[in-house]
């Protein structure tokens, strides 16, 4: 089941019919091309990007913007990669964050 917005009040109708494949944690997503990382991750479920640091409380969804830090992920390796404004592409590898940027085990 996905949570996808279909048809928006505002943005109006989701036209976008190409889809790429991309990894987070392992797990091989459909995303459709160009919509944010993130995007993605709350249409499949996926509701935590990373981890802080000193309480490693789980984060997420705050600002969609890009001001924020909260869903920071690692991006192919990148730490730190804002996914709320990051465009998926093709082959992406995705990982949730833990503090300054050390990769999640997800099976911790």
């Amino acid at each position: 089941m996905s949570s996808r917005v279909e048809n928006h009040v505002v943005l109006g109708s989701d036209n976008i019919e190409k889809t790429v494949t991309i990894t987070v944690d392992g797990k091989q997503l459909q995303a459709k091309e160009g919509e944010p990382i993130l995007a993605t991750l709350l249409a499949n479920g996926i509701i935590v990007s990373r981890y802080t640091t000193k309480r490693h409380e789980a984060r997420g969804l705050f600002c969609g913007i890009g001001q924020c830090t909260d869903c920071a992920m690692v991006v192919n390796g990148k730490p730190n990669v804002r996914t709320c404004v990051t465009p998926v592409q093709d082959g992406m590898v995705i990982e949730t964050q833990d503090g300054y940027g050390k990769k999640v085990d997800p099976n911790d």
